[in-house]
């Protein structure tokens, strides 16, 4: 709204307070007082209709359009439209009930987060978040690396959604407006971070904290073993100092000749087994014995002919495991097998295999993640054992998406909603999707109109060179993900 000037009002008549009635004169005539509020016209004929600050509405309106900025009324699909120069996305509050971002030194591509004794199905806020990430230095300073064990706290809610509550809502004000903690312990390191995964043994004395474990593959194809548990402490017992000593690793793994990016912890073993692959398509077994102590099976599982990309225990029989590679399969195996060999191999892409995850609402379901940006939900009771090296025929997948342009980076079930998955990309986007939407023959495969958009989709979250994302298993709806522009946690509103 425009201002008028101070000296338009010096001239004016005073105005009559709320009682007063105009003063005569002596000679009996009424003196005219210019009401300020009464209606400007030139003639009967002729009425100015004025907006807020005086001008026409029409004249108002023209001058906004000549001064709004121009903007692309088409959909605009990060990974598929590009931005112009000069230009960049801003992430809309309305659409998220959550949304932080921190950064690190260097770069951090992968990530677990921890279970905690918070509580499960955690729905109040402010919310907390434990977690474990490795670094990526730059070649020639990898004495910079470190493995970073995290606490973020004051993780509040969107500001809207602060707003909608009522007067009586039963959380804290003041512990709603506080602001997010990021509170960190540092692990040296000599190399950077592959891929890194954690691992809980329940206590024995339940007035203990269980015993955590991280396993981090690095670059110089080692596998360290570290026990985190007075780091993740510390953070609750203010004053605690953690040895050098207690940084060290508790075991180091050099059984592999090449670097590798797969690894997974049973969830079925609590002591602690540990299956690694590497870029020479080996696969080895560690567990966790009597005393804490730790050791590596020397006899690699073999079959894959390139680089095992990823690794999933099944999360039922705890001696089945299944693994993808470059070489686009996916092979299903038995830890007792004494030919180290898979009991199925299939052929699911014509290019590498880089992620899956395994379904732990619906065991029989498998999801995977290839190089050429699709990826797929496969049903394990279809595929039949095959011979000891050849593929059996590929089945069809029950569900199959090339939304994404570039290669999957990351891919997780929902970890209580079984149809609900978590599907990072190259084209620096987390992307969450709904299977159980489906389509009647009459309805178009597009959604909102907007060509090849699957109804499935459920969000689309940009993040810089997103490599990871993990869904919380205490917090629902809440996903964490990872790339080269640092580390996002967010809950939409879709899920």
């Amino acid at each position: 709204m425009s201002k008028r000037p101070v000296d338009e009002f010096e001239n004016e008549p005073e105005v009559l307070k709320r009682g007063e009635r105009p003063l005569q004169t002596d000679n009996g005539e009424q003196v005219d007082f210019e009401d300020e509020f009464e209606d400007e016209y030139e003639s009967e004929d002729e009425i100015l209709e004025a907006g807020v600050d005086g001008r026409p509405d029409e004249e108002q309106e023209a001058e906004e359009r000549r001064d709004a900025m121009d903007v692309d009324q088409q959909t605009f699909i990060p990974g598929r439209n590009q931005l112009e120069k000069g230009q960049t996305l801003s992430p809309d509050a309305s659409a998220y009930k959550i949304f932080h971002t921190l950064s690190t030194t260097w770069p951090c591509l992968s990530f677990d987060i921890i279970k905690d004794s918070l509580g499960d199905n955690r729905k109040t806020y402010p919310a907390t978040i434990y977690a474990v990430t490795g670094t990526q230095a730059e070649s020639r300073k990898a004495n910079d690396n470190e493995l970073i064990v995290m606490k973020l706290s004051g993780l509040t809610r969107m500001d809207r959604e602060r707003d909608e509550e009522s007067d009586d809502d039963d959380d804290d004000d003041d512990d709603e407006n506080a602001e997010p903690i990021l509170e960190a312990k540092s692990i040296p390191l000599s190399s950077t971070t592959n891929r890194i995964r954690v691992h809980q043994v329940p206590p024995s004395d339940s007035s203990k904290p269980p015993t955590t474990y991280t396993a981090t593959m690095t670059e110089d194809a080692s596998v360290l073993i570290h026990n985190i548990t007075p780091h993740l402490s510390s953070f609750d017992n203010p004053g605690t100092t953690i040895t050098p000593q207690q940084s060290k690793p508790v075991t180091t793994l050099r059984m592999h000749r090449t670097e590798g990016y797969a690894l997974d912890w049973s969830p079925l073993i609590p002591q602690g087994k540990l299956l690694t692959g590497d870029n020479d398509g080996k696969i080895f077994l560690t567990t966790c014995g009597d005393g804490g102590k730790w050791t590596a099976d020397t006899r690699p599982f073999t079959g894959h002919q390139s680089s095992v990309e990823d690794i999933q225990w099944s999360p039922n029989e705890r001696n089945v495991f299944a693994s993808c590679s470059s070489d686009g399969t996916v092979k299903i195996w038995d830890v007792r097998s004494k030919s180290r060999k898979p009991q199925i191999s299939v052929q699911v892409s014509h290019t590498d295999v880089n992620v899956m995850s395994w379904s732990h609402q619906n065991t029989f379901l498998l999801a995977t993640g290839a190089d050429d940006g699709q990826w797929a939900v496969w049903d394990l009771r279809q595929w039949k054992p095959s011979s000891a090296e050849a593929a059996a025929p590929t089945p069809k997948p029950v569900a199959s998406f090339n939304f994404h342009k570039e290669q999957i980076t990351s891919i997780e079930w929902h970890p209580t909603d079984d149809s609900i998955v978590a599907v990072a990309a190259g084209d620096n986007t987390l992307t969450l999707w709904d299977l159980a939407v489906e389509l009647d023959d009459e309805e178009s495969k597009d959604t909102a109109d907007v060509k090849d958009v699957p109804p499935q989709l459920l969000f689309v979250h940009y993040v810089e060179m997103v490599k990871e994302c993990h869904w919380h298993p205490q917090i629902p709806g809440v996903v964490m993900g990872t790339g080269g522009g640092g580390f996002g946690v967010f809950k939409t509103i879709s899920v």
